[in-house]
């Protein structure tokens, strides 16, 4: 809901919270009195590339950032990269990107909104897709926009000036890449362009193309990257350690529960809700690790299955970790009492349950990528016989009660989802 009649300062106090860069420094300030004292709502962009059909929760800290702008009245413009994603962006990235088809890019898409609802009101946002000024412009257009920026100046990215340094291929298309989410913002006449740390450079393009068409430049205001359930990378599909938005309950809060204590302090600030002071009194207190973590981790898994569950699927969810510890401990003993997993619906693709899939998804590993290695350890077993393979799959129908285990855990027994 709108927070109405919000003075600057306030707004000023709750949006630059947590923010990892503002540019110009006063200038979110003169714009918001600028807009006050016209009467008008800010522009705030956010522009995500639908490479993947889910978002994690590092989309979710700037997502978070802009539902703030929303509730203080602003309009929130999201633009889905009907365009840029067939490009794929080049931000933090050590190799040239494969690039995406139409198919891909409208399959993605098509799940985006649902997910981003879980974060901010869809409904009271402005949905744009910059295929609609991106794929009219003709050659002309293109080597007009790319008169505004030097190839020098590209080189300062820190990608590109190492895969240069490197001897790596950089193609002209990642060189335009910045060129085109900079058109997105002279196209929606965008007051303020959000995105995390990743994205400060293609950001500032977008300033200096609204200037070069005789618009203000817009303020750059970027959030920190979340580091995924490694601990050591930023959370990202392509890596395999991330949580999702559309991540069952039990898979949230099992993954949440094993994230290292490391990073316990940047989750509690940039996944929550909770008010930043609350937050540092939780990171400091389980700074010396032990149970003081171990406390601290299940209250920010709480929290984060609250946003996106609702607080009974949080409750249920803690349940069943619980139950799975228990077991872990020696509680409940013998495979006849192994605790029943529904497998997830998520795990489900074309009628068939991948190995890989059905761990990480219930939870019972933090990411894919540690559902692979455990796979090839030989540690996950299926009626206590070893998966042979990650690309292995099963009908839903044939796995209903039989026991997995993986590693030493107390083996689980599966239930298929209902039938049609």
């Amino acid at each position: 809901m709108p927070t109405p009649k919000a003075s600057v300062e306030e707004q000023l106090r709750v949006l630059t919270s947590g923010v990892a860069e503002l540019h110009p420094r006063d200038g979110l300030r003169e714009r918001l009195e600028a807009a006050q004292a016209e009467g008008r709502p800010l522009r705030v962009k956010l522009g995500i590339d639908p490479s993947s059909a889910h978002l994690t929760l590092g989309h979710a800290v700037v997502l978070r950032k802009l539902a703030q702008f929303q509730r203080f009245g602003h309009t929130v413009v999201l633009i889905i990269g009907t365009f840029t994603g067939l490009v794929g962006d080049p931000s933090g990235r050590s190799q040239t990107r494969r690039l995406q088809t139409e198919a891909e890019v409208a399959t993605h898409a098509r799940t985006y909104l649902e997910q981003v609802d879980r974060v901010l009101d869809v409904g009271a946002a402005e949905i744009r897709y910059n295929a609609d000024w991106l794929a009219p412009m003709t050659f002309a257009d293109v080597a007009r926009l790319a008169a505004n920026v030097t190839v020098a100046k590209l080189l300062e990215r820190d990608d590109f000036r190492a895969r240069y340094g490197a001897g790596q291929p950089i193609s002209l298309v990642e060189f335009l890449y910045p060129l085109m989410q900079g058109m997105d913002s002279v196209a929606i006449e965008a007051d303020v362009e959000l995105g995390g740390t990743d994205q400060t450079f293609n950001l500032h393009v977008g300033r200096d193309l609204q200037r070069a068409h005789g618009q203000p430049g817009q303020i750059v205001l970027t959030m920190p990257l979340l580091r995924g359930t490694d601990g050591v990378q930023k959370m990202s599909k392509s890596l395999d350690n991330g949580i999702y938005l559309d991540d069952p309950p039990e898979a949230q809060f099992g993954k949440l529960m094993r994230i290292p204590d490391t990073v316990l302090g940047e989750y509690l600030r940039l996944t929550t809700d909770l008010d930043p002071a609350e937050a540092d009194r939780l990171a400091e207190g389980a700074a010396a690790g032990g149970a003081g973590a171990r406390d601290v981790k299940r209250r920010l898994a709480r929290e984060v299955v609250t946003l996106y569950h609702g607080p009974e699927a949080a409750a249920a969810a803690e349940a069943a970790f619980d139950a799975g510890v228990r077991q872990r401990a020696g509680a409940g003993g013998d495979a006849g009492s192994a605790t029943p997993l529904p497998i997830p619906e998520a795990a489900v693709r074309d009628g068939q349950v991948w190995v890989v899939a059905l761990l990480a998804d219930a939870g019972l590993v933090a990411s894919r990528g540690e559902a692979r290695r455990l796979v090839g350890q030989g540690a996950v077993r299926l009626d206590g016989q070893p998966v042979g393979s990650i690309e292995q799959t099963w009908p839903p129908g044939e796995l209903d009660g039989r026991l997995l285990t993986v590693g030493r855990r107390t083996p689980v027994r599966l239930q298929a989802p209902p039938g049609p």
